[in-house]
């Protein structure tokens, strides 16, 4: 599937891209009161381009530059923009690292791996 063809409320989404930036991660505090890293990027195929958050530990795993596959994904709409989650049950596989090469430091190296924070939007 393309960037392109992403609409909020797709489910059961595999997409490939490069991730083409990468915000400094930041706490946030869900509704529950329960406190979350995450950091914002944003995920590029030849079509177009579409927001996603990372969560927890996965923030280290991921840097731009890398071309990663987002599996078992969906799309959901923050502040009125599509944007790409991976939810629960959802993946990311780094398929090739950029020109950071590795995963933060204070993160163990894993070429797959699955996410497990929740979609809870501060």
């Amino acid at each position: 599937m393309k960037i392109s063809e992403l609409k909020a409320g797709t489910s059961n989404v595999t997409v490939t891209g490069v991730v083409s930036q990468k915000d400094e991660p930041r706490e946030v505090v869900t509704k529950y009161g329960k406190r979350l890293n995450v950091a914002n990027i944003i995920l590029k195929d030849d079509s177009g381009s579409i927001a996603m958050s990372l969560w927890g530990d996965t923030i280290g795993q991921v840097n731009a530059g890398d071309k990663i596959e987002v599996s078992n994904g969906y799309v959901n709409e923050f502040r009125g923009t599509p944007q790409l989650s991976t939810g629960k049950f959802g993946k990311i596989k780094v398929l090739e690292r950029g020109a950071g090469g590795e995963p933060d430091a204070e993160e163990e190296a894993s070429p797959d791996f699955e996410t497990d924070a929740s979609d809870d939007e501060a």
